[in-house]
């Protein structure tokens, strides 16, 4: 133990028990950072083009709209970066240590190396040490191990390299005794911490990119090199033109194809993309799943690979008790019969030697004790009455040493001392046994048969007590003494079940291509037999331990992790490592957490999901989604959603980029043949922010379908533009641009360029109203339920169409629009060759792909 003067050197040479956070951006350089993104300069240059070309009304909409985005994008930024407060609240607030002799209690943050602290039932450890003094000390380490059983400590060394829940001669920073005394010494304080450590690992993980984020950038580059060689190509066809080159030819030139490209660009793509995700968000919070941040609501449709913890997630984080064996037969829960005499006694036993309650639903005490009292529940014995009937008079509290607990009752018929505790110490106290309610000798066959038993339980994942007892003639005081020449009444095997709905959500998870890989803290036998239940794993040898891969290299584990379904006893780091691994490999990790030792891993993984009901502060606030019903099968829906949400948002990118692709082709159509300009600056700007917006948005809303589940998970670097895509876009934006230039050739050969140009407008407003239901589905929807199935497309084309029609009837709009008034043949071939679009545009959607029936 130190002393005073000690510890003040100690605090100077190794510094305060505290975590030290690393250095943040400030707000305004996050805002800045979300103007980095190539589109956005791309727009911002052009708009500040606009601006010279006098057209201020699209630089200020541009500006807007990049300023609303680069805000949402800054909030969100933000609002993840509280990982490090919430590990820092995880410090006891003070603690008990003896300096100069005495007994001290002080702020944690100011224990030190060598301090000798004082631990008892209901403190938090404040810094790591070792063991020098121990009274059954338990310790609930689960934001630490992941393991839902408190671990029991005693001073026997731990093996050099053992798992950290392994490590039982030392107690960690951040953990909570749930049982005994004990006294250890300070060896990590602060950063040198395991939670340091985390904190440490929480700093070096990267945040991943979702997959649309990546897309979009390389969405923005290339259409933007799309856009601007097709200015390019229009800048060189009007100087070609003009027939000779000179400075006014150049500056006419360059300025329309800078106007153009304002036009082309879909500068409300960044916005419809963030409102989509935002209703996304809200479905999903109907759902149990919180969603942190936009972007995970689309990457959680890419993931091909989902991390879980095990338990509360995949199991009920509720011992519950499976079976048990007596009377010489293995008897599971749903089949015990109270009526028979030795089942009863043992039911009894389990909630007579038991220290736990359950009062109002509330449970007190171990959770392998309030498993045994809520199985007497269930056949309808309440606790406090049986102990009230059958009244407790002596005991031996449990201790980790002899790892029995004992205790003696008047069971009316005379006293008795019930004993239960580990199978393997209890039978070697053994010499009667009570089978069909009658007690003979215990033989060496009786001994085996309990022996494979319990091994046949602990094989099944379980967890095992054995019960025995012995009649006293008299009332009197127990000692350890007393635990010999016990009458075997029998064994009672636990475990924490699965979630009722998990084994279908995995099943749901592996048809859709993704593979689901459990990592805990837990014991391999018992993580592997849970897996084995709900089908994570088909063969044992897809489970192992976390040291395992410790002495692998990076490279070496990345062969590895295809082989593995289940990693148990990891730590922290193993955790990290392997979710890197999975990501090497190409594909998108999905990790589910509650602990603090799942934070960094959560952080690393594209997709990080925390647990809303059983998750530390630091494993919510590092993750991207919160399950608020902490249920796996959650975990399928969200990436039902992700994926329904991607393709969404891939219809509502081809709508604005074929609509756009026919303007422009009307335009070069008209260039290339000498013709006026289709569309006056306002046209554009009117299609831009009104036809354009509200539909695109329509098609993010579209209503969901379980299809994309029997679809696989889409590569990780494949991009929106794929050839396909392109394709579509290309094929649809000629028909556009086709029935635009018709239009546009009647009105001119009729009354010149201002009726062609109204003509061409109209027809391209009310052509890509239309386009909006072609967008629905790769596969035609004419003609099926599916047309009608979207109220938000039908209230966009209704109110767009309002628009267009009150533009090109209402008199006194024709100047700000630049239009002219159209009788009513004029008007009927806008609307014909307008709606022309849906069937010659279905009927390719099913020479390409087929039939939607």
């Amino acid at each position: 133990m130190l002393t005073s003067e000690q510890a003040r050197k100690n605090q100077e040479k190794y510094g305060f028990n505290e975590l030290v956070e690393g250095k943040k951006k400030t707000p305004v350089q996050i805002f800045l950072e979300q103007f980095k993104d190539f589109l956005v300069i791309i727009l911002i240059i052009a708009a500040i083009a606009s601006g010279f070309l006098g057209d201020i009304e699209s630089a200020v909409v541009i500006f807007i709209v990049i300023t609303i985005n680069a805000i949402l994008g800054t909030v969100q930024t933000l609002k993840a970066e509280q990982s490090l407060n919430s590990l820092k609240t995880l410090s006891a607030p003070t603690a008990k240590v003896i300096r100069d002799n005495n007994m001290y209690e002080i702020p944690s943050r100011e224990v030190t190396i060598g301090d000798r602290v004082i631990l008892e039932a209901g403190d938090y450890v404040p810094a790591d040490g070792t063991l020098i003094e121990c009274a059954s000390l338990k310790v609930d380490e689960s934001m630490l191990t992941g393991e839902s059983l408190a671990a029991e400590k005693s001073l026997e060394e731990a093996p050099a390299g053992a798992p950290l829940g392994d490590q039982t001669n030392k107690v960690f920073s951040g953990s909570f005794v749930t049982y005994g005394r004990a006294g250890y010494e300070v060896t990590g304080i602060g950063m040198d911490t395991e939670v340091g450590k985390i904190a440490t690992l929480i700093h070096s993980a990267q945040e991943k990119r979702t997959p649309l984020q990546v897309n979009l950038d390389d969405f923005g580059k290339k259409l933007s090199i799309v856009i601007l060689i097709f200015c390019g190509i229009l800048m060189g066809v009007s100087i070609y033109k003009a027939g000779h080159f000179d400075k006014n030819v150049f500056a006419d030139a360059f300025l329309f194809a800078v106007a153009l490209a304002v036009a082309a660009i879909p500068e409300a793509l960044s916005s419809i993309v963030t409102i989509v995700l935002s209703f996304g968000t809200q479905k999903m919070a109907k759902e149990n799943a919180i969603i942190r941040k936009l972007q995970a609501v689309e990457g959680l449709g890419s993931v091909s690979i989902i991390c879980s913890d095990k338990t509360g997630t995949l199991t009920q984080n509720k011992m519950t008790v499976e079976d048990y064996y007596v009377d010489n037969q293995r008897v599971t829960v749903d089949k015990i019969d109270i009526k028979q005499p030795d089942q009863k006694f043992l039911l009894h036993s389990s909630m007579l030697c038991n220290d736990s309650t359950n009062v109002g639903g509330k449970e007190i005490g171990d959770p392998t004790e309030t498993a045994l009292i809520n199985l007497g529940s269930n056949f309808g014995y309440e606790t406090l009455e049986l102990r009230q009937k059958y009244k407790r008079v002596y005991e031996i509290p449990f201790d980790s040493d002899r790892k029995l607990m004992s205790t003696t009752h008047d069971l009316k018929e005379g006293y008795a001392m019930l004993t239960k505790g580990a199978v393997d110490v209890l039978i070697n106290r053994l010499t009667k046994i009570k089978i069909n309610n009658e007690v003979r000798e215990i033989t060496s066959e009786d001994l085996k048969k309990i022996e494979e038993m319990n091994r046949e339980f602990s094989e099944d994942g379980l967890r095992v007590l054995a019960f025995g007892y012995k009649e006293l003639t008299e009332k009197k005081p127990i000692s350890v003494e007393d635990e010999a020449d016990l009458t075997f009444l029998g064994l009672i095997a636990m475990m924490d079940p699965p979630r009722g709905e998990s084994k279908d959500a995995v099943a749901e998870c592996i048809a859709a291509g993704i593979k689901p890989v459990m990592i805990t803290g837990d014991h391999k036998i018992t993580a592997a037999a849970i897996a084995k239940r709900i089908g994570i794993l088909k063969d044992k040898s897809e489970a192992v331990e976390g040291a395992v891969i410790e002495s692998m290299s990076d490279e070496e584990l990345q062969e590895f992790v295809p082989k593995i379904s289940v990693y148990a006893r990891v730590s922290p780091e193993h955790k990290i490592r392997i979710v890197r691994a999975w990501q090497d490999r190409g594909n998108i990790v999905a990790m589910t957490g509650d602990g603090v030792n799942d934070a960094p891993a959560l952080k690393q993984a594209d997709i990080g999901v925390a647990m809303g009901i059983t998750g530390t502060e630091v494993s919510k606030d590092a993750a991207s989604m919160i399950l608020t019903d902490d249920n796996f099968a959650t975990i399928i829906k969200a990436v039902k959603n992700g994926r329904n949400i991607y393709a969404n948002i891939k219809h509502s990118i081809q709508f604005l980029l074929s609509g756009n692709f026919g303007a422009i082709l009307a335009v070069l159509a008209a260039s290339l043949a000498s013709l006026p300009v289709p569309f006056a600056p306002v046209h554009l700007l009117f299609i831009n922010l009104l036809t354009d917006s509200l539909p695109a948005i329509a098609l993010g809303l579209e209503p969901h379908s379980n299809e994309v589940m029997k679809e696989k998970p889409r590569p990780k670097g494949e991009s929106i533009l794929t050839g396909n895509f392109l394709l579509s876009i290309g094929l649809e934006g000629f028909v556009i641009g086709l029935m635009t230039m018709v239009a546009f050739m009647i009105g001119y050969k009729t009354d010149g360029a201002l009726l062609a140009q109204t003509m061409a407008f109209g027809t391209l407003c009310m052509g890509r109203l239309v386009h909006g239901f072609n967008c629905k589905a790769n596969k035609p929807v004419i003609f099926t339920k599916r047309f009608f199935d979207n109220w938000y497309l039908i209230g966009a084309f209704a109110l767009g169409l309002l628009l267009i029609v009150a533009v090109l009837v209402i008199s006194d709009l024709h100047n700000m629009f630049k239009v002219q008034t159209l009788n009513l043949s004029q008007l009927g071939i806008v609307f014909g060759l307008a709606l022309l679009n849906l069937p010659i545009i279905q009927l390719l959607k099913r020479l390409r792909y087929g039939s939607n029936n």
